[in-house]
């Protein structure tokens, strides 16, 4: 299989799916119908709730949800063979991932911009709700722990025996200049369009050069040699302000400028492969590898472990944190909810897919370093055998792996201000929110800067301290969510009397997946437990990973009873607004 033919045959198959699915699913919903303002409109605050432009919120919500699962997702499911995991991506994009995504949106909106914690609490129960946030923020934690210790690594120096190597450090140190010079500009385009009402044209042909000359300026000035410790620190105190100040300051203009960063590697990979165009070679990625694979971890098996690892790249718990989190508290107007979060997700289908061919050609020349690595030198590669090209190799290189850390960075304090929505929606009743809240204890629970101290110090805390032990839990959990949100949101929308039989097959499957996936840690856990001399680790992915499967089990019997218990012909349906 050449990998120009394969990347052609799927952008098709997913154009198709975002124009006629994606369309039957906007009439099957009615969304846009009856032009009902959105909670950023009729909610409006100036922090969280702010309408932003079409553009701009995409570049958040698809720098939010891409992150690197999109990348690492493929790499990991690769011992399968391309095959499984393209078909994966397709079908799992068009018919699970983009209807769980552009669900949860859509139905966040309609709820005054909560989380799915809210709509589970209105159509299930506050006890499911109380169950679902629990989960979710200790999911956040652990999604905060992960990428702060991906983005301090990236980061930090080099050194050997207590002394500064700076040639070996030379590429962690440009890469934390360009993203600090990045904060700097999305701060000044924040303030451009936002206060000085700006043109969003001006704005962001002066936010793109900006970030070539950042780049530029990191890559020839980076005086910045701090250890990955003292990162990780430096980062908690970033996502610390970065999620509690107003969206348009920083989240929306960082958001939407890295978006073009993950453009400008798109369209690099495109350039790579139809000038490369290399051919799959069966010896080094064969198309299937067998349902079971040793790995050199122990026998890995495709059902669930391919639908669990593929993750962001065809349904993902997290987008629908981030639908119901940060964007539905910021879409303008209804009809932005599909080309954001159904062709969102699409597009990191791609991504995936081009993930899929960059692993071909990484295997190839001898890029397998990790996943960054194989991604970066995968593609960068292709562009080095272009004819008139063979010099770019380096840079295009540097340029892939200062994308992969900008992902991770948007994703990590995305992640941050969604742990701190959940942890103040736990406290309150049903159609409350913080402000009414005027005294006592719930008062500080739900304080947004109490919420986000507590969040970033227990995340750097892990991240710090062994949160790798606990992190095969992940995957699992991950999907759990995926789960979960579709099951909420299939409740609503039965509730409401729309349909919901798109919902039904995905939020099975996805259930079934997570159990399954679940026993097999737990069971491995035990196994590893019973030979004796485990650390914690064991331990804890044995507990957590028995109490998931017991909240999984309860909130599906749940959420099914509400979904098929018998309709009152005489009573009304509950309203979509």
């Amino acid at each position: 299989m050449n990998t120009l033919v394969l990347l052609a045959v799927c952008l098709v198959i997913l154009f198709c799916g975002y124009v006629f699915y994606g369309r039957w699913l906007v009439k099957q919903w009615g969304v846009g119908e009856g032009d009902i303002p959105t909670p950023a409109h009729t909610m409006n605050d100036g922090i969280d709730y702010v309408p932003a432009k079409a553009p701009v919120l995409m570049g958040h919500h698809f720098s939010s949800i891409a992150g690197a699962g999109p990348i690492t997702g493929p790499i990991g499911a690769a011992m399968f063979g391309w095959l499984p995991v393209t078909l994966w991506v397709l079908i799992g994009g068009i018919f699970f991932g983009g209807v769980h995504d552009f669900g949860a949106l859509f139905a966040s909106v309609r709820h005054k911009g909560q989380s799915i914690g809210e709509i589970i609490s209105a159509n299930m129960s506050k006890r499911a709700k109380q169950l679902f946030i629990i989960f979710s923020y200790l999911t956040l934690i652990l999604v905060v722990a992960a990428f702060a210790a991906i983005v301090a690594s990236t980061f930090g120096a080099t050194y050997e025996n207590g002394v500064l190597n700076e040639a070996k450090s030379a590429t962690q140190a440009s890469v934390a200049m360009v993203s600090l010079l990045f904060i700097l500009v999305a701060i000044v385009f924040g303030f451009a369009v936002y206060r000085r009402h700006t043109s969003m044209v001006t704005s962001t042909i002066l936010g793109v050069a900006a970030i070539v000359v950042c780049m530029a300026v990191g890559m020839n000035w980076h005086p910045l040699y701090f250890s990955t410790t003292t990162w990780m620190w430096l980062i908690g105190l970033y996502i610390t302000i970065a999620s509690v100040t107003p969206v348009w300051i920083l989240l929306q203009p960082r958001d939407y400028l890295s978006s073009f960063l993950l453009y400008a590697m798109l369209a690099v990979a495109v350039v790579g492969i139809v000038g490369a165009h290399p051919d799959i070679k069966p010896d080094l990625f064969p198309a299937y590898t067998g349902f079971a694979v040793d790995n050199g971890n122990g026998i890995q098996y495709m059902f669930p472990i391919l639908f669990t690892t593929v993750a962001c790249g065809a349904i993902s718990g997290f987008h629908s944190l981030v639908s119901s989190g940060t964007t539905s508290k910021q879409l303008d107007k209804e009809s932005d909810a599909k080309p954001i979060a159904y062709g969102g997700m699409l597009l990191e289908c791609v991504l995936a897919i081009i993930t899929l061919c960059a692993i071909a050609y990484a295997r190839e020349t001898g890029h397998v370093k990790g996943a960054t690595d194989i991604f970066a030198g995968g593609i960068a590669a292709m562009i080095g055998a272009i004819p008139g090209l063979e010099s770019m190799e380096n840079s295009m290189y540097t340029l892939l792996v200062l994308t992969y850390s900008a992902f991770c960075l948007t994703s990590l304090d995305t992640a941050t201000r969604l742990a701190r929505f959940m942890f103040q929606e736990f406290w309150l009743e049903p159609g409350e929110t913080p402000k009414d809240i005027k005294n006592g204890f719930k008062k500080m629970m739900v304080n947004p800067y109490f919420a986000t101290v507590l969040t970033v110090f227990l995340g750097v805390m892990l991240g710090m301290n062994g949160f790798m032990k606990i992190w095969g839990l992940f995957g699992a959990a991950n999907q759990l969510l995926a789960g979960i949100g579709l099951l909420a949101v299939a409740a609503w929308l039965g509730n409401a009397g729309k349909n919901n039989r798109m919902f039904l097959f995905p939020m099975s499957f996805m259930m079934v997946v997570t159990i399954c996936s679940l026993a097999l840690i737990v069971r491995n856990q035990i196994l590893i437990i019973m030979k004796g001399g485990a650390d914690w680790g064991p331990y804890a992915q044995a507990i957590i990973g028995s109490f998931l499967i017991v909240l999984a089990l309860e909130l599906a019997v749940e959420g099914y009873r509400t979904i098929f218990k018998k309709k009152d012909p005489d009573g009304e349906a509950p309203a979509l607004d």
